[in-house]
């Protein structure tokens, strides 16, 4: 686990690095994105702290904005996570209503009076500065669904599972209030400790990210 680990890290960190503002036009329509983020290292290279994808087609560019530019925490699930964090960090009670999704007209109709829309948009701004200034990351193409979310989750496993990928110290997420994001390293709830990567693969993410 830990060989094929480290070859995913030589791998990615040898790809084209991407980070705020960056030319949509030299990303794929379609594919999977690996981020790394500052201070942060496993394998002798940048640590990978999240992996994602999209399940709509040509959403690849799409899916990056919603991360690294809209101001929403309810179309990004990594914007919410980071949000977290950072109150958490600061015992800050305005924790509970970041959690409340307004996304639907009922959630709209039961929250949007009671939510401080002043401190939503500081948080906002605040998670946004952190994706900018300390994330940057790298992509590879798959037009196939299926095989997105197939790689994703065992890309994601891979490295869940790899006991030398480790968080600093300093790592922000270890102040989320999510257990397996402490525990992880990663950015991530879903798809940990599942079926890793094999060695073919490893070989099959490499030919496509040439």
């Amino acid at each position: 686990m830990t060989k094929i680990c480290y070859e995913l890290h030589k791998l990615f960190n040898e790809l084209e690095r991407f980070q705020f503002p960056f030319d949509t036009n030299k990303i794929p329509a379609n594919g999977i994105y690996i981020l790394f983020e500052d201070r942060e290292h496993a394998h002798g290279s940048d640590r990978i702290v999240r992996i994602g994808t999209h399940t709509g087609n040509n959403q690849l560019r799409s899916r990056l904005k919603q991360h690294f530019i809209n101001e929403n925490k309810d179309r990004s699930i990594f914007r919410k996570n980071i949000g977290r964090a950072l109150l958490n960090k600061s015992n800050d009670p305005f924790l509970k209503q970041w959690e409340w999704d307004l996304t639907t007209r009922k959630a709209k109709d039961k929250y949007n009076h009671l939510v401080n829309f002043d401190n939503q948009k500081t948080v906002e701004a605040q998670v946004t500065q952190h994706l900018q200034t300390t994330l940057s990351f790298v992509v590879f193409r798959v037009d196939s669904k299926d095989e997105r979310l197939l790689y994703e989750s065992k890309i994601i496993s891979t490295v869940s599972l790899c006991d030398e990928c480790k968080p600093s110290d300093s790592w922000l997420g270890l102040s989320s209030p999510k257990q397996k994001i402490r525990e992880s390293g990663l950015w991530l709830v879903n798809e940990l400790y599942k079926e890793p990567l094999t060695a073919i693969e490893l070989e099959e993410i490499n030919c496509l990210s040439r």
